[in-house]
């Protein structure tokens, strides 16, 4: 029987959509009777079970909803470069990029031509030749696809 108002008392705080208490008090009164609650009594007999920072309910300033966290921002003392010097960079990257793909180029040429002479090799040869020849189109794409996302 007396599970059923200790029962009530805790979800008293729960049913109000206002209830903002974060600290949980257990009470005696004088006659022992334990009451949890929220809410301090006039009782002396009261310890505190929990407690908890109180989230704001204050509404956020519209800014502050939209904007997003930046996920990767930039630490403060990370050395910065200046623009001239970034163009440079991305230049010599467009070169080497540029290079490789006709170096992957002429590989692939060199493979097809191997793949059309060794025609009468056994079927597991000529699997590797097939291989050779798909790893240098999969490089050429990506090569393509880099220097697509260059600036």
């Amino acid at each position: 029987m007396k599970t059923l108002p200790l029962f009530f008392c805790l979800l008293l705080p729960l049913s109000s959509p206002t209830a903002s208490a974060s600290t949980l008090y257990k009470c005696a009164d004088g006659s022992g009777v334990v009451l949890y609650t929220n809410q301090k009594t006039n009782s002396k007999d009261c310890i505190v079970l929990s407690h908890q920072p109180v989230a704001s309910s204050e509404p956020q300033p519209a800014g502050a909803r939209n904007a997003k966290p930046r996920a990767n921002a930039t630490p403060a003392d990370f050395p910065r470069v200046s623009s001239t010097e970034q163009k440079v960079r991305d230049t010599d990257r467009r070169a080497i990029l540029e290079k490789e793909l006709a170096n992957e180029q002429q590989s692939l040429d060199k493979a097809k031509r191997a793949l059309f002479e060794a025609a009468n090799l056994p079927a597991d040869k000529m699997q590797a030749l097939r291989d050779t020849q798909a790893l240098h189109e999969r490089n050429i794409e990506a090569l393509k696809k880099e220097l697509a996302n260059l600036r």
